[in-house]
């Protein structure tokens, strides 16, 4: 199937009001889809089925899944374009009639977030914001091409349930990849804006993020992955931002419900709520002025069933008739992403606070970040 193809049967599946998803992994060329072949929402609360799966923030709400067995699932080579270059300055986008209101709160909100760290309520919290602007064009299939476009290092999907809504993003940060037993992650934290090099000068602040989001990973992981490792801290790019980056990985004990406990274990992570996870999570839902929803849960292949064939160079060509399956789940966390409500798009936008952070900064933090979605919205 040619790309112009699958992409009409993306904007079918819309038009007629069926659920369907399309993503593509970083620095991949593949484009899969889901297209879910009825209107049920189909939900998951132990992560025991297969298909595609789109959980909030709050995980004790519903999780959404698109089950394979009900489900048309296609996918296609597209060729990956080198991603575009950004410009950092987001009032050159979007205009925001607001800004100095929106501005204040968010300040107000950090200030309150440093306050309670103060007070010893937490080590760290992220505190984000909703941000709404209108747009011309609200063709979903139309916006994912630009997203693809701009941004081959990132996950990038499309989702939509006609029972919950549209969501887009172009996410640079994995939740966890399992395949059979072996398992990976990341902690990722830090922030800068790219200025044409990853050979940047880290602030204390922004590495002491770091090493508690990777302190609380391990820590929590311990008795649910065997033989951990963690990698050295680097600098990667995603964007028009760099963030600091830790590869943890190990093996999954033998368990059968070994994904759900890693699952809740990890999710929230610190990048995404603070440390430690009940307060900062509580401290988030009691004061950012709007409900997350899925901003900030994850998303991805779960439980997903592939087949490889043997190594083709092998003398004995008999064995290479034979494959093996193997079972995967891709979760990623669901960043840089926003929700398209007629013609109204809503960005989310947020910024891990410590006891060193400076208000005023954070909220430039905001800015930048929200660049990512924008630059699709011209």
């Amino acid at each position: 199937m040619n790309p112009s193809d699958l992409f009409q049967k993306l904007q079918d599946q819309y038009v007629n009001n069926f659920p369907f998803v399309a993503y593509r992994n970083p620095n991949e060329s593949i484009i899969k889809t889901f297209l879910q072949q009825d209107d049920t929402l189909y939900k998951t609360t132990n992560f025991s089925e297969s298909g595609y799966i789109f959980s909030p923030f709050n995980i004790e709400e519903t999780s959404v899944l698109i089950p394979v067995e009900k489900s048309l699932i296609l996918e296609f080579e597209s060729e990956t374009i080198e991603e575009s270059s950004i410009n950092s300055c987001a009032s050159e986008v979007i205009e925001i009639s607001d800004i100095t209101v929106v501005k204040q709160n968010h300040i107000a909100l950090v200030e309150k977030g440093i306050k309670a760290i103060h007070k010893g309520t937490f080590e760290k919290v992220v505190l984000s914001r909703q941000e709404s602007v209108t747009i011309s064009e609200t063709n979903p299939v139309k916006i994912y091409k630009k997203l693809l476009e701009t941004y081959p290092a990132a996950y990038v999907y499309v989702w939509f349930h006609p029972k919950v809504g549209l969501w887009l993003g172009a996410t640079p940060e994995t939740l966890l990849h399992v395949e059979n037993k072996q398992f990976s992650t990341m902690a990722l934290a830090g922030t800068q804006v790219y200025k044409n090099t990853t050979e940047v000068v880290w602030e204390e602040k922004e590495l002491e993020e770091q090493q508690i989001v990777t302190n609380f990973i391990v820590s929590n992981l311990e008795n649910q992955i065997q033989d951990l490792k963690v990698s050295e801290v680097e600098t990667v790019r995603a964007g028009n931002l760099v963030h600091l980056k830790t590869h943890i990985s190990g093996r999954v004990n033998s368990n059968p419900s070994s994904l759900k406990n890693i699952l809740k274990k990890l999710h929230p992570t610190p990048a995404v709520c603070g440390m430690p996870k009940e307060e900062a999570k509580q401290f988030i839902l009691e004061n950012e002025p709007y409900k997350r929803d899925f901003y900030t849960g994850f998303l991805g292949e779960l439980n997903i069933k592939k087949s490889i064939s043997r190594n083709p160079n092998r003398r004995n060509v008999e064995n290479n008739a034979y494959t093996r399956i193997k079972t995967v789940s891709n979760l990623f966390v669901n960043l840089r992403c926003m929700q398209i409500q007629n013609t109204e798009a809503r960005l989310y936008i947020g910024g891990g606070i410590t006891k060193d952070s400076n208000p005023n900064l954070e909220w430039e933090e905001t800015i930048a970040k929200s660049v990512t979605m924008k630059k699709v919205l011209q």
